[in-house]
């Protein structure tokens, strides 16, 4: 099978000019350009091109110009349907097929792309709709005088789009080269085996967890709703093609530098050089056609800017607090002692000491370096004055008459201000150390790992826990938990799975997905006020002034709401599939409505 170009230049091609079928397939260019412009088109959920998506969840709050109203979910939240995009799909594969200037092994290579960019887009479209119509590879044609009835299908089943997807990511892996690309900016092998194991997956904890539930969300006719008994067998695709990527695939858990595991885990997930880990990326190269993306713009430290764009958001204390320490599951900040007085650190970094290494690799905490250089996080001043703690508190940048910073210049604090920091932390993870990358004129071409070996590896675990392989799921996920320096687990149950998913895929779009598909989601997000899921909270970290005493010169910390937020998020039954657009059903009176509308 030929290798097809495959450096990252490639995604950046586009068609200029509307042409005919014969002038595409009859120019390699042309194809070549056509399969780009699909890569571009499949950007759906969460991805640092939007920073606010990580703000709708509990992994970040939005600092930028004050907090963040958002309480319920949509019904439309995240849906993808795109039939326009699966014609195009089919449109391609028709002439691809009908090609006379390609050779046998590059057309079964580009045709494998496209099938597992179309089973993508299912994916997209199932994991938010539930089962939805499958056309194949029907490109349809309306003419005058035509019954529509013939272009109208049917909702397929949940099980029956999961089993599509399944199949036709079997298919596209044959057709596909099992080496590397650059940045791992195109669909190969692995790819399309990691769309097997998340689909089966997905359907297995969909067949389990939904039919746990007092009343099972589904419809009659199986559109949404997995039955109980196929948990198993998906359960068991799932191992199977998790094992196939850990086993024979040219990937592995990255461990370039293991006496720095914050270090490692931050290059393994935003450094694309002599990347071992990730597998299939949204890649944005630099200089490119506008392709760059201004996450850290946007989010930098305004200590650290280059440009007047900083702090627009941070990462919250609940995604903070569910990193463990490498001695107690609790990954609590000891804030208060038992008698409810402060606890002292003679540096706020120390609170976070001996924590899950991945916690460095994501998240900026205070006093941490980036690019270097310390980041001061700092919101004011507790005063020791007669008896009692008096929190002081200044214009970001201000100093009192020691000339000691009040609150710093990065915050936080509690204002309506643009640019200052309201959760105490800020962005790691995809946070772009390259001189310039947080000015406007350049910004960064950091990617963005869709799929990557940790995941292959707590799939199986998942899949092996389910179909009570304990011992082989443990050996899985202690792999993960060597890496980030914690203890193994000596028994593993649902809840570790949601716990480690969650620390390990921070801002990876997959928090949001995995607590509907656990049937978490309302549970987690149950829109009670000061709830300790669903409200968003910050952690404020204070120089101590207490002259005379052991304490000066010390800092403390303060648990407080997100920016004087009182809107935990709310996540409804309703919204555990979208909404079917009515006009959907108007064009198509065979689609049926999904539950709750």
């Amino acid at each position: 099978m030929a290798h097809l170009q495959s450096c990252s230049d490639f995604l950046e091609r586009q068609p200029d000019q509307i042409l005919t079928d014969d002038q595409i397939f009859g120019d390699k260019v042309m194809i070549r350009s056509v399969l780009a412009n699909f890569y571009g088109r499949v950007t759906w959920g969460q991805h640092i091109g939007d920073w606010y998506s990580f703000t709708v969840l509990d992994e970040a709050g939005k600092s930028d110009q004050g907090p963040d109203n958002m309480q319920n979910f949509g019904n439309s939240h995240w849906r993808v349907s795109n039939y326009e995009l699966i014609r195009n799909f089919n449109q391609f594969l028709k002439g691809l097929r009908a090609s006379t200037v390609l050779s046998e092994s590059e057309k079964q290579e580009y045709e494998g792309e496209v099938r597992f960019l179309r089973a993508w887009t299912y994916f997209n479209m199932c994991r938010g709709l539930g089962g939805m119509p499958i056309v194949g590879d029907e490109v349809f044609e309306y003419m005058s005088g035509m019954d529509v009835g013939t272009l109208q299908y049917p909702r397929a089943t949940e099980a029956e789009m999961y089993d599509y997807i399944i199949a036709e990511c079997e298919a596209a892996a044959l057709m596909l080269p099992a080496s590397t690309n650059t940045n791992a900016a195109r669909a190969n092998r692995w790819v399309a085996v990691m769309l097997q194991a998340r689909s089966a997956i997905y359907a297995g904890s969909l067949a389990n967890y939904n039919n746990k539930m007092t009343s099972p969300i589904r419809t009659s006719g199986g559109e949404v709703g997995i039955p109980a008994n196929l948990a198993s067998t998906y359960y068991e695709k799932a191992l199977k093609a998790a094992q196939e990527v850990i086993n024979t695939s040219p990937y592995s858990l990255q461990m370039t530098k293991p006496d720095d595991l914050e270090r490692n885990f931050y290059e393994a997930l935003s450094v694309k050089t002599n990347n071992t880990e990730v597998i299939w990326a949204r890649d944005h190269g630099y200089p490119g056609e506008g392709q760059q993306v201004n996450f850290t713009t946007m989010n930098i430290p305004g200590s650290h800017a280059e440009d007047i764009d900083r702090a627009a958001a941070g990462p919250i204390l609940n995604l903070v607090e569910d990193f463990e320490y490498v001695d107690n599951r609790n990954g609590d900040i000891k804030i208060r002692d038992e008698q409810g007085n402060f606890v002292f650190y003679d540096d706020p970094l120390d609170a976070f000491a001996n924590k899950d290494a991945r916690l460095g690799g994501s998240v900026i905490l205070p006093n941490a370096l980036f690019r270097g250089t310390a980041v001061e996080i700092q919101a004011g001043h507790k005063v020791w004055n007669n008896g009692t703690w008096q929190t002081v508190t200044s214009t970001p940048g201000e100093r009192d008459n020691a000339g000691r910073i009040i609150t710093s210049a990065n915050g936080p604090n509690r204002s309506n201000e643009q640019f200052i920091n309201k959760s105490g932390f800020f962005f790691r993870k995809f946070l772009d150390e390259t001189p310039g990358a947080s000015t406007r004129g350049r910004n960064s071409d950091m990617w963005y790992p869709r799929f990557r070996f940790a995941e292959a590896v707590l799939i199986a675990a998942e899949a092996a826990m389910e179909l009570g392989q304990q011992s082989i799921a443990l050996g899985y996920i202690n792999q993960v938990r060597d890496r980030a320096g914690i203890q193994h687990l000596t028994a593993i149950s649902i809840d570790d799975i949601i716990q480690e998913r969650r620390v390990e895929f921070a801002f990876e779009n997959h928090r949001y997905w995995d607590l509907k598909r656990f049937r978490r989601a309302h549970i987690i997000w149950n829109g009670v006020v000061n709830s300790t899921t669903a409200q968003h909270w910050a952690l404020f970290p204070y120089l101590v002034v207490a002259p005379g005493t052991p304490n000066d010169g010390k800092y403390v910390f303060d648990r407080l709401t997100f920016s004087n937020s009182l809107h935990p998020r709310f996540f409804e039954l309703r919204n555990y599939y979208n909404f079917i657009d009515l006009g959907w059903q108007n064009a198509n009176p065979k689609i049926v409505l999904n539950p709750f509308q």
